[in-house]
């Protein structure tokens, strides 16, 4: 029998979603670690695992969205459980910040998701569990295992109870169409696609349509909803070519600047997000659903601490 099943995989949550780790804690019928964190005077952030972790099996779960203490606090607490002699430490990371920087798109500029990458391994991660990243050659940056789940799990079941007739899966721009591709095979439905031009960051110009949307209803799959630039845009565009109704799916819902001002003001009917990041109830509106990702990573971590395939959770 293999060591690794013959303890409980212990559960430790950063501060930047306490409440998706309290789920993930209570869809396992496990608790939640304890561990104390403190703010010097000066802003330095300082941890410690209140508990005995020596040999065991830990995991902990934290998103790297916005501010910088988020991953600093990420790396502090691999650093601390690995020098307390944790057996293997995987960093549960449901939503990857910084990785939209992937690639070197212009001069002098640095390729911050191979950093982040770097940081984590280097702090102590043995493995990485995430979810959806933005560009999937992120992968190739680590020099650990990373599992990768997907959202799709989550939405297509929910899009497939909803029984939409005359049904068109759309990506908003080329980057996303290998998502789209995936939603339009497990609902059976044809795939479109929006031209997208960015003169610059978190600036959208939407330009055409590829493929027929004309009497049909859209759903738009994206995997970061951050000024929501992109998902208004493309939803606008999808109704001047003739859409009825348009839904959106988006897993990690950023929100940040105007976007729920565009959102609330777009012709998208329904808006679909998951809880990788906290959603304020002040971003909240009508026409938004929030799903939980708890169950989906409760699995996933089950799996890794039992050494079983991951990709199960997908057929």
């Amino acid at each position: 029998m293999s060591s690794a099943i013959l303890y409980h995989p212990r559960l430790f949550s950063g501060r930047s979603h306490p409440e998706l780790a309290r789920k993930i804690a209570a869809y396992l019928n496990l608790e939640l670690g304890k561990t104390e964190f403190r703010e010097f005077s000066d802003g330095e952030t300082w941890v410690k695992y209140c508990e005995n972790i020596r040999g065991q099996d830990v995991f902990i779960i934290q998103s790297t969205n916005a501010p910088a203490r988020n991953l600093l606090e990420l790396l502090i607490m691999l650093d601390a459980a690995r020098r307390a002699s944790a057996r293997r430490i995987t960093a549960v990371i449901p939503y990857f910040g910084y990785a939209r920087q992937d690639r070197k798109d212009q001069p002098r500029v640095s390729i911050t998701a191979k950093l982040v990458a770097n940081l984590l391994t280097t702090a102590g991660a043995d493995r990485i569990l995430t979810m959806d990243l933005h560009a999937p050659q992120i992968q190739g940056f680590f020099d650990v295992p990373l599992d990768h789940l997907y959202s799709s799990v989550i939405f297509a079941d929910y899009f497939r109870q909803k029984a939409i007739s005359n049904l068109v899966v759309v990506s908003p721009d080329v980057g996303g169409s290998h998502m789209a591709r995936a939603y339009a095979k497990r609902l059976n439905a044809p795939i479109a696609m929006v031209d997208k031009r960015r003169p610059r960051p978190n600036a959208v110009e939407a330009m055409n349509v590829i493929g027929n949307v004309e009497g049909m209803n859209a759903l738009l799959i994206d995997d970061i909803c951050d000024t929501a630039g992109t998902l208004t845009s493309a939803a606008a565009k999808l109704k001047e070519h003739g859409a009825q109704k348009v839904y959106a799916a988006c897993t990690h819902a950023i929100l940040s600047g105007p976007a729920v001002e565009r959102l609330s003001n777009s012709p998208i009917d329904e808006l679909v997000v998951t809880d990788t990041v906290p959603i304020d109830k002040s971003k909240r509106f009508d026409r938004m659903k929030v799903m939980s990702v708890d169950e989906l990573f409760g699995r996933a971590i089950m799996r890794i601490h039992n050494e079983e395939s991951i990709s199960l959770l997908f057929d």
